[in-house]
């Protein structure tokens, strides 16, 4: 099998013989959860339950009106304790729902089930809307960073000819995707499935790098195995090459389909929707079990982290309550930095009693050697922030125009492109801290669109 990449990128150490070789575990007997309200992109939710209420594992608490909404579900059966602002991965406060853990009383010495999970649906016999409707009320969001609406990206208005599953994790150190490919690879090619018979694609594409080789031949297996494809569902596994950000949505659909998508585009402007792995397992379990996504794997380690871990834990689980049940464990003396995420688009946090939330993929608890920070220095026009851009835009002039505040000049350059991959930092000698600009930038770029448009109306 041949491996295909893209143009560009880097290869940042990977940091993942930490962690892959380590069976996932479930976390079990939470005693309390703390549960943001919004934890995807779209508009923001309000909560359904008060302070007082008793609800069960997989009960709605928090929803609203809109396109561009999924409602939250409890991960834990209990008392609603408190409804209060705390901080969020995003360093954010915002409100959550604090729910402790509590069994309900016996009625005539019989004890009420504690789910409350939707009945089960054959997604291959449900009509569309009734599929995208369930995966909505099942609260599913792309779980590999972004958050976006599944039912949205389920729901293209241009054809779809391929569904790419994006087991690609090319961040360093995380192995939560690689995990659930060897441990999982029925749900993981039951969901491709799932996802082909929505959107009406005729092929399927499961993408896997080239360091997790050793997942390829469980999922052929599964492949060959499936109800799916013996049925004729066209569904294969195609190897890429080791690079980074090779798992980016526009870096992934290039070095499959040799398409690019447009400035300013989706992938389905190409006729592509792509998956993570996790996701497509959460939509197995909503549509099988009848199960929200109230829990997820991620990845738990660092040069710091002196008992790696890839773990299942209820969302709303502060990483604090993880360790304090053994599955991990941390030296604090030699703790520097905790990252949500990966190391190149991840965002580092002050403790680590924040919660996991649906898109919480990895939590790294780095050294010294690890979080070194280095000053800026003098750009040296070298061209390696160039040579590396996976969407090929000129970062060293990009920094120029933002520097400078010349938006105009940043948005014709290709500001709003920029996927923030952190790879031009990355590789620049000068340790330039090119991708905080650019964030900073587009920040800036877009309440300056936003004011020109309300004083044109």
């Amino acid at each position: 099998m041949t491996a295909k990449t893209f143009r560009g990128g880097a290869h940042p150490p990977e940091q993942k013989d930490r962690s892959s070789g380590l069976a996932v575990e479930r976390l079990r007997d939470v005693k309390q959860v703390v549960i943001p309200v919004n934890q995807h992109f779209g508009a923001p939710l309000q909560p359904l339950v008060k302070v007082g209420d008793y609800v069960k594992r997989g009960q709605k608490i928090a929803d609203a009106d809109g396109r561009m909404t999924v409602p939250v579900h409890a991960s834990l059966a209990g008392i609603v304790k408190k409804i209060e602002p705390r901080t969020q991965s995003n360093n954010l406060d915002g409100p959550c729902i604090i729910i402790e853990a509590k069994q309900p009383e016996p009625v005539d010495g019989v004890v009420e089930s504690t789910d409350d999970f939707m009945p089960p649906l054959d997604p291959f016999v449900c009509s569309k809307e009734e599929a995208l409707a369930r995966i909505r009320a099942a609260g599913i969001v792309g779980m590999g960073g972004a958050g976006f609406p599944t039912h949205v990206k389920l729901a293209p208005s241009k054809p779809i000819s391929y569904v790419i599953a994006n087991g690609a994790e090319c961040e360093p150190y995380l192995t939560i995707d690689e995990r659930t490919m060897i441990e999982r690879p029925e749900d993981v090619v039951e969901g491709v499935a799932i996802t082909m018979k929505i959107v009406n694609a005729p092929e399927g594409i499961i993408a896997v790098e080239e360091n997790k080789m050793h997942a390829i031949p469980l999922l052929e297996k599964a492949i060959a195995s499936s109800p799916r494809t013996r049925a004729g569902m066209k569904i294969r596994v195609q190897l890429l090459k080791t690079k980074y950000p090779q798992g980016g949505e526009k870096m992934l659909i290039t070095a499959i389909t040799g398409k690019e998508v447009p400035s300013g585009g989706l992938p389905m402007d190409v006729g592509c929707v792509v998956q993570n792995i996790g996701t497509l397992c959460a939509m197995v379990e909503a549509f099988r079990d009848g199960k929200p996504l109230i829990e997820r794997g991620l990845t738990i380690t660092g040069g710091a982290c002196t008992k790696p871990a890839n773990v299942i834990a209820p969302i709303g689980t502060p990483v604090a309550d993880i360790i304090a049940a053994g599955l991990t464990a941390v030296d604090d003396e030699a703790l520097r930095r905790i990252i949500y995420g990966g190391p190149m688009m991840g965002v580092a946090v002050p403790n680590y009693a924040i919660p996991v939330q649906k898109n919480t993929s990895g939590v790294l608890f780095m050294n010294e050697e690890e979080a070194v920070h280095y000053e800026e220095e003098t750009c040296i026009r070298c061209g390696r922030c160039m040579r590396a851009c996976p969407i090929r835009i000129s970062p060293a002039l990009l920094a120029v125009s933002v520097e400078t505040g010349d938006y105009k000049e940043a948005e014709k350059i290709g500001l709003l492109d920029c996927i923030e991959c952190g790879s031009c930092s990355f590789v620049c000698p000068a340790h330039r801290h090119l991708v905080q600009k650019f964030r900073v930038g587009k920040q800036i770029l877009r309440t300056i669109k936003q004011k020109e448009a309300q004083n044109a109306r």
